[in-house]
């Protein structure tokens, strides 16, 4: 079994795998952003590579592309860390990810965000390179309710509500990290966040005027019902939905 990691490959071994028919690439698209007082800046990195990988050790023939790590994260500005990309510029960086890997002989790229922010960019940006590439085969998991709902399936069924369950920094994500990198969590800084369920307006003032208006930590959740179990279960059902989709 060949590597499929990219970045841990030289180009001949690149090469030499796709003229062995590993001609789909898989790329992930995080971002560098508060996580709470208890979660790494890079939660949604992690996340998104370890999905990125698992859907092409799925897939087969696939090779997994470097992880975009900086995304669009204007409402998460007012904590320190939060690095943040204007979405022309996140799209721009698609574009060049497909003019790039095209050349090289990739047929099929696939773009997995694993950031709210990355959703709408992600999409608007694989509209415009199916018309410019249409030869290629060019693929996003890009409907953020879908992958929401995904995840809020598995809480519920152990038990969790959604509120506590979240959507950043909450029950899930930090079991996820748990089940991923427990030694980047500070367990003894577990604090509930915004514990309700967000609506068009808080989803409004959350875009708009940022999350420190909705949780002064920077938390939609409750991170102390968090489980390292439950952690991997939430990957293995996002990797099923993604391979289905």
């Amino acid at each position: 079994m060949i590597n499929i990691q990219m970045e841990k490959m030289n180009w001949v071994d690149i090469s030499q795998a796709i003229q062995k028919g590993y001609t789909t690439v898989v790329i992930g698209i995080g971002s560098t952003e508060q996580h709470g007082p208890h979660l790494p800046t890079h939660t949604d990195t992690l996340i998104g590579e370890n999905l990125a990988y698992r859907i092409a050790l799925r897939l087969k023939n696939a090779l997994q592309a470097q992880t975009i790590r900086i995304g669009c994260s204007d409402h998460h500005l007012f904590f320190p860390g939060t690095i943040s990309l204007k979405k022309e510029t996140l799209k721009a960086i698609i574009f060049d990810y497909v003019e790039s890997l095209s050349r090289h002989g990739f047929k099929n790229i696939i773009f997995v965000p694993s950031h709210g922010g990355n959703f709408t960019p992600t999409k608007e940006a694989i509209a415009e390179l199916k018309l410019k590439y249409p030869e290629l085969k060019i693929i996003g998991l890009t409907d953020l309710m879908n992958y929401m709902v995904a995840l809020w399936k598995v809480a519920r069924k152990y038990g969790i509500g959604i509120e506590e369950a979240g959507s950043h920094a909450g029950e899930i994500e930090t079991s996820q990290i748990l089940a991923l990198e427990e030694e980047q969590v500070k367990r003894s800084r577990f604090k509930p966040g915004f514990v309700e369920l967000v609506s068009l307006n808080t989803n409004k003032i959350l875009f708009e005027e940022g999350i420190h208006v909705l949780s002064e930590i920077g938390v939609l959740g409750d991170p102390t019902k968090a489980e390292i179990k439950r952690g991997r279960i939430y990957m293995e059902k996002l990797t099923n939905y993604a391979v289905k989709n």
